[in-house]
């Protein structure tokens, strides 16, 4: 067909009349707009998650995917994996990026498209727009400065949390206040104070509920770390906890999220104080029972496996198969507090050709890796069918 066209435009040009120069023109800005279109999107009926293990959830990277189609066939591919629920990163400075005018564009259509595949949204705020940074005064304070959030603008992040709820009351269940405020990089580089951060749930908590009153604040989205206090770095995550209960914790916050990893342990490792492994989650946990929270759930809100075939902390690509269904299958059987296991990540809108890409599910051109199958596969009941 192409090299028919190109004889027949061929034959035109042929032809003096400015006519048929003019149909040419026209001609070659059809194909042109046709190359360059993208493809067309239909949101379509809601679908339902079709699965056997309820608890299997997936932290998805959609913030910085520009394409809505990219949004959709990520959806898509969660739903079909057999996860019921997602994790999704909306930033404060992405939505409001002059204060008290949002823009929620982008939030809309990946709320959407979740709505319209049958997932769960679990959506962590955070990240300071430039108009609420401090002013940076060397190289690393501007690095960190997206992370920074002075005290005196508490209030100012607590405005946005209550926005979001509100606009997303029927869509998002549950919100992550921050993340990973016991590493200094995630806070900004300042002192990894417990008690400053339980000062900024004491806005935010009550914030959400005046959005949406039936929304679940999650706190903590703690990291897995053994830094000792006094570490620039960071504070062990099992001391931070203990220090936030006793800056008053228990009374803004309605489930505590975790962060999980395996490295190179496998899932039924003994947790240690020490170790940093996937069951260090029982820990944190007996910290809440000791605070009188055990009515509280638990959101595994990261977690996995790493199969860089370099990285030390990785493992070979068949143990983190099997440590990954098995890590849910633990969860599943033994954690009746834990409400949810997000792995880290279903794909990256591109790579960043080094280890962290070892841990996505789906490779960025939307090829399901090994493990993925296998996970849909458990998810789905196929291990016991012998389908698919």
């Amino acid at each position: 067909m192409v090299a028919s066209l190109s004889r027949r435009i061929a034959g035109f040009m042929a032809r003096p009349a400015p006519a048929v120069v003019l149909r040419v023109m026209i001609v070659l800005a059809m194909l042109q707009a046709a190359v360059h279109r993208p493809p067309y999107v239909v949101v379509g009926a809601p679908q339902a998650v079709e699965t056997e293990h309820p608890i299997l959830c997936v932290h998805t990277r959609l913030t910085d995917e520009v394409e809505e189609w990219k949004i959709q066939r990520s959806l898509q591919m969660v739903r079909e994996m057999g996860a019921t629920t997602i994790v999704e990163f909306f930033p404060w400075a992405y939505i409001e990026g002059k204060p008290g005018e949002y823009h929620w564009e982008h939030s809309d259509m990946v709320i959407e498209h979740s709505h319209a595949q049958g997932l769960r949204v679990i959506a962590r705020l955070g990240t300071v727009p430039q108009w609420a940074q401090p002013i940076p005064q060397s190289e690393q304070e501007a690095l960190s400065s997206l992370n920074h959030l002075e005290s005196d603008r508490f209030d100012e992040f607590a405005r946005f949390v209550e926005a979001f709820t509100a606009r997303y009351r029927d869509e998002v269940d549950a919100v992550i206040i921050w993340n990973e405020p016991n590493l200094a990089f995630e806070w900004g580089y300042q002192d990894t104070s417990p008690e400053q951060y339980v000062e900024l749930l004491r806005q935010a908590y009550p914030a959400a509920h005046r959005g949406n009153p039936d929304v679940k604040v999650l706190a903590g989205a703690l990291a897995p770390t053994l830094e000792p206090v006094g570490s620039p770095n960071g504070m062990d995550d099992l001391e931070y906890l203990s220090r936030l209960y006793d800056a008053g914790f228990a009374e803004v916050y309605d489930a505590l999220a975790v962060h999980t990893y395996g490295f190179r342990f496998p899932p039924d490792d003994s947790p240690a104080p020490d170790v940093l492994n996937f069951r260090r989650a029982e820990l944190l946990r007996a910290i809440m029972v000791g605070n009188g929270d055990g009515d509280k759930p638990v959101f595994i809100t990261e977690s996995g496996w790493n199969d860089h075939p370099r990285w030390t902390k990785a493992v070979r690509s068949g143990q983190r198969i099997t440590y990954t269904i098995d890590a849910l299958k633990l969860a599943e059987q033994d954690w009746g507090w834990a409400d949810a296991v997000c792995l880290w990540a279903l794909r990256y809108p591109a790579p960043v050709r080094s280890w962290p890409d070892y841990f996505t599910l789906v490779a960025d051109d939307f090829t399901p890796k090994p493990i993925y199958e296998e996970v849909q596969r458990w998810a789905r009941g196929w291990e016991a069918s012998g389908d698919g």
